[in-house]
C-alpha cells in the first residue's frame, strides 16, 4: 500500500504546543520531543537529542525564532542551543558512530542516537513526540510526526540541539581529518567534498555503506 501523501496544510506558521498540549491536559508533565542530525551525510556521526519543555503553554511567546533548524542560520541556531537548557526541564544529546551506522544500517543507527539522547535526560519522559521515526524498543507511548521538526515546538528545539551538537563535532573531527572541509561540509556529499574523497579515498569517520562512499573510494 502506498504511503498517504502528507498534507502541507497542516504545517503551522511556526511550531507549537499543540501536540505537547493534549498530553499535558491528560496529566502527562513530561512530554520530551526527540530529533535527529546528520542522518544523510556521508561522514562523521549521527546525532540525536530530546528535550522536555514545562508543561506551560504560555512559554510560546519567549520560544519566537525557534524553527526546524534546516531553516535557521547558524548563528541563530548556536544562540537558542546556549539558551534552551535554560528554559527546558530537561535535555539529552546522543550520538552513533560511524561504524555503528555502517554495521547496523543508517535508522537502527539513528534509533540508537534516539535512545542515548533519551537515556541522557535528566527527567523520565512519559510521553514522547519524535520526527517521523518511531522507537518500537521503547514501551513509552509516543508518536512519529512527518514534519515533526515544524509541527512540534518540543521537536523544534530538540532538532537545535542535535544540529548544533553534531556541527561542534565536525568541526572538532576536520582538525582530525583535514582535506575533506569537515568544518564547512559537516560530512555531507558537496562537491568540494567528494572530489576530496576521489583524492583522498575514506577516512575512518567515513560511512563505507553509503553509495557516495564507495563509489569514490
Amino acid at each position: 500500500m502506498m504511503a498517504k501523501k502528507f498534507d502541507r496544510s497542516l504545517i503551522p506558521p511556526a511550531p507549537d504546543f499543540a501536540f505537547e498540549g493534549v498530553q499535558w491536559a491528560r496529566g502527562l508533565q513530561y512530554v520530551a520531543g526527540v530529533d535527529e542530525a546528520g542522518r544523510g551525510a556521508l561522514a562523521g556521526p549521527v546525532a540525536a537529542a530530546a528535550l522536555i519543555f514545562p508543561p506551560d503553554e504560555d512559554l510560546i511567546p519567549g520560544l519566537q525564532g525557534v524553527r526546524d533548524s534546516k531553516q535557521m542560520t547558524p548563528r541563530a541556531r548556536e544562540d537558542w542551543a546556549e539558551r534552551l537548557p535554560g528554559i527546558a526541564l530537561a535535555c539529552g544529546v546522543g550520538f552513533a558512530s560511524p561504524g555503528e551506522i555502517d554495521d547496523l544500517g543508517i535508522v537502527p543507527a539513528t534509533r540508537l542516537a534516539m535512545a542515548r539522547a533519551l537515556d541522557n535526560l535528566s527527567l523520565s519522559p512519559q510521553y514522547l513526540l519524535i520526527d517521523y521515526v518511531e522507537l518500537p524498543e521503547y514501551e513509552i507511548s509516543q508518536e512519529p510526526l512527518v514534519k515533526g521538526d515544524a509541527r512540534s515546538m518540543s521537536i523544534s528545539a530538540a532538532s537545535i540541539l542535535a544540529k548544533t551538537a553534531r556541527d561542534t563535532c565536525m568541526r572538532d573531527l576536520d582538525a582530525v581529518y583535514p582535506g575533506y572541509g569537515f568544518i564547512k561540509n559537516k560530512g555531507y556529499g558537496t562537491v568540494a567534498h567528494r572530489d576530496a574523497l576521489v583524492r583522498l579515498g575514506p577516512c575512518p569517520i567515513h560511512r563505507t555503506t553509503f553509495k557516495g562512499v564507495r563509489e569514490r573510494g
